[in-house]
């Protein structure tokens, strides 16, 4: 049996733990020995649900990493988002020494990554095969995030001198661009060639994947809604990246939760409203009596349940309501986001309500333009044929089940070298 950690982007957030977790758990069902690392509240408590095995934090201080999340939130694609999240050569510098200790540490023979840039360069410092688990819009191959807007310009900013300067100091790089440390000694593609096009042969498509307990039912609540009125599930997310109180932060989902409260309440629908594991702003109140609130509901089960989803456009969110066969109203609060909404869009299944940013940083939806995009979607049918006929072509792939084969495969290939 193998030794394999999983890293991720540290976000608080459901989003990269969602893709990563059911392989992870498949792995470790085959017994395998598993280490899962992303030490944020929200995904600890998906690692507690899937009992698997998470990885403390290396006892290292870390200089503040003066990210632009503003400019990351517009990013063309992935080098310039992360030449606004990386800009401190210090940062970069301690987040490296940082993941080296923490698979050192660890010892693993293939690290499993997503979207984790110090990781994913720890592993190539290390010299430990690298396993990348990422949406299409991540890949080197692909058109970035603005992929509706060509040619690409010419002059976007790049971490990629940071990155090559802290790599070249243990031997490693130099790279051509940060977008190429995505791509592992195996890259996997969540989704398939319809919702995530790649331009790259040796890439595979794994199709959806989303977590789930393999016992996991909805609560007898959500199950005694009537049936005579629609039901829209809106997942938010985080409301708030940086807490309450703090600074606004571009990606925060709170604009979706406004938008779904004063455009649904009093509404002939049931609103569910969950917010994977993050706690509902106490600003809101009581909110509307049709709406139903809980921290968590399994993915999913409530994306087969409801007849409309409403989220920020996250490509777990969206995989989520397309595996499903749900069609969407998506509020997307980053270019990564509205890339996502724009593939499900052009598919047919959904529709996209752009935020206006405000003087103060917030984001603001056109109440009117989003219920009539809700009524819309609801009362066309063509919205939901289209989104299963996308369901329909996923079932093609195997997801966690096929992810967790090539992984195995690749792993002996390597030990027989």
């Amino acid at each position: 049996m193998s030794r394999f950690l999983f890293t991720m982007m540290p976000v608080n957030d459901l989003g990269l733990p969602t893709r990563m977790l059911p392989i992870a758990r498949v792995l470790a069902d085959r017994g395998h020995e598993i280490g899962v690392f992303n030490p944020a509240p929200a995904p600890m408590a998906l690692i507690a649900e899937a009992g698997l095995n998470p990885v403390p934090m290396p006892d290292l201080p870390l200089p503040e990493p003066g990210s632009d999340m503003a400019r990351a939130s517009k990013a063309y694609d992935v080098d310039e988002m992360f030449a606004a999240i990386f800009p401190n050569e210090d940062f970069v510098r301690a987040m490296t020494a940082l993941h080296i200790k923490l698979l050192q540490d660890f010892a693993p023979d293939v690290v499993v990554d997503s979207f984790n840039l110090p990781a994913c360069l720890a592993a190539r410092i290390l010299k430990i095969p690298l396993v990348t688990v990422n949406q299409g819009n991540f890949h080197p191959a692909s058109d970035g995030f603005k992929w509706w807007q060509r040619p690409r310009p010419t002059a976007l900013r790049s971490a990629v001198a940071v990155v090559n300067r802290v790599a070249g100091e243990h031997g490693a790089g130099p790279f051509a661009r940060c977008v190429d440390l995505m791509a592992g000694d195996l890259s996997l593609i969540v989704g398939t060639p319809e919702t995530d096009p790649v331009a790259d042969s040796a890439t595979r498509h794994v199709g959806p994947i989303t977590w789930q307990r393999g016992n996991a039912e909805l609560p007898a609540w959500v199950q005694d809604l009537s049936r005579d009125k629609p039901l829209v599930w809106v997942y938010a997310g985080n409301p708030r990246y940086n807490g309450e109180g703090a600074a606004l932060n571009p990606f925060d989902s709170i604009v979706v939760i406004r938008a779904a409260i004063d455009a649904l309440g009093g509404q002939p629908f049931h609103v569910v409203l969950t917010m994977g594991h993050q706690e509902l702003p106490p600003e809101f109140g009581t909110l509307p009596a049709n709406f139903h609130l809980a921290a968590y509901l399994p993915g999913p089960a409530m994306a087969a349940r409801c007849d409309l989803m409403v989220h920020h456009g996250g490509h777990s969110s969206v995989t989520s309501g397309l595996s499903a066969g749900t069609p969407a109203v998506i509020i997307p609060t980053a270019t990564e986001r509205e890339s996502n909404a724009r593939r499900m869009a052009s598919l047919g299944a959904a529709q996209v309500v752009m935020p206006t940013p405000e003087p103060d940083g917030s984001k603001r939806v056109d109440v009117e333009e989003f219920r009539a995009a809700v009524n819309r979607v609801l009362s066309d049918n063509r919205f939901r044929s289209a989104a299963q006929g996308v369901a329909q072509s996923m079932k093609k792939y195997g997801g966690a089940h096929q992810a967790a084969d090539r992984i195995e495969k690749f792993t002996q290939s390597r030990i027989l070298r």
